[in-house]
């Protein structure tokens, strides 16, 4: 079985993995407290030009997104996301469950429209009822996008202008952030830290066993920042375990060789789709792919690579996701190419 389900079927890179083994027996104290994951926020600061930044490692993305969202917000307060978000979207109704809720825009390809974005505030202030409706806190954007798709330095730039315009937090859901940055050149790390009011940098789908890296930009860490993660079950005793992983993904631009990987491997995938006439529902340039499939031929396929349900296409087609990862291979590639 070949497995193109997602981007986290594997465990770990070795590199990381290493790291851990030869740190197993050092004795540290808990909760992230210790040098290891001192060492990995000074290594992401670095890299992205934010000397002062404030880093948390949590362990997985759906914490995160609920505990940056449900500690940066008031209790009447919601967060603006496109309706293919993926807090609006895949994650349990996690936000709303901690009394948040999202308030949706129309997607254009995974993307949210920085008019659409403008009116929509305009016209909630404009309302005599106002007061009565959930206020928009926050504005959550992927990067990539749920669909593989970029916001390009323009597009964030006027979203992040509004954010500051309206004084709310701009949030950047990095959970693929390796996988964006590798299939452009026209921002880094470094601009996304200065356009987010706060990102996150995700590890589970890039080469961590898990954890993500939360990353507060412009000195607005919320209050007892540690009491609300600890709130939230999201606080790991042995923090040590997260910082590790970070400091090797940032030690000799690992991290970013990783993205590069899965961008390569997709794009020949990708080409090979196309050789071979199938029609890509969007066109994107990360490591996930959507290809409409006929459903007669779903079972077969399925039998021999495991692939992501999408959505329904119509009567008679089925849209699927391959992705690749840090991990995928030529090998699987060939293979891949050999079933299709």
């Amino acid at each position: 079985m070949l497995y193109f389900s997602c981007d986290y079927a594997e465990g770990c890179h070795p590199k990381v993995l290493q790291a851990l083994n030869d740190t197993n027996m050092v004795s540290t104290p808990g909760y992230g407290e210790d040098e290891f994951c001192n060492s990995a926020k000074e290594k992401i600061r670095d890299y992205i030009k934010c000397p002062n930044a404030d880093i948390y490692f949590l362990v997985g993305g759906t914490q995160t997104n609920q505990v940056v969202i449900d500690s940066m917000l008031s209790n009447y307060d919601g967060v603006v996301a496109a309706d293919t978000g993926h807090v609006a979207v895949h994650e349990a109704g996690a936000i709303e469950y901690s009394g948040h809720k999202v308030i949706t825009l129309p997607a254009h390809e995974g993307k949210i429209d920085a008019s659409e974005l403008k009116q929509m505030l305009i016209d909630h202030y404009a309302d005599d009822s106002a007061e009565h409706m959930v206020n928009p806190g926050m504005v959550y954007i992927s990067y990539p996008t749920e669909y593989g798709t970029l916001y390009s330095r323009e597009e964030l730039d006027a979203i992040s202008s509004i954010c500051k315009e309206y004084e709310m937090p701009l949030f950047v859901d990095g959970a693929r952030l390796a996988y964006g940055l590798a299939a452009q050149s026209e921002l880094s790390m470094a601009d996304i830290a200065a356009f987010a009011d706060v990102f996150y940098i995700g590890g589970t789908k890039v080469g961590a066993l898990f954890g993500e890296a939360v990353v507060f930009t412009k000195g607005n860490t919320p209050k007892h920042m540690i009491t609300q993660i600890k709130q939230h079950g999201a606080l790991l005793a042995k923090g040590r375990l997260l910082g590790l992983q970070f400091d090797a993904l940032f030690t000799d631009d690992l991290y970013m060789s990783m993205g590069i990987n899965a961008v390569k491997q997709a794009a020949i995938i990708r080409d090979d789709l196309k050789s071979k006439g199938y029609k890509l529902y969007m066109e994107n340039p990360t490591n996930q792919i959507f290809v409409v499939m006929e459903n007669e031929k779903l079972e077969s396929f399925g039998e021999k690579v495991a692939y992501g349900f999408w959505e329904k296409y119509d009567e008679t087609h089925t849209v699927i996701r391959i992705a690749t990862s840090w991990a995928t291979s030529d090998n699987a590639v060939e293979e891949l190419k050999k079933i299709l």
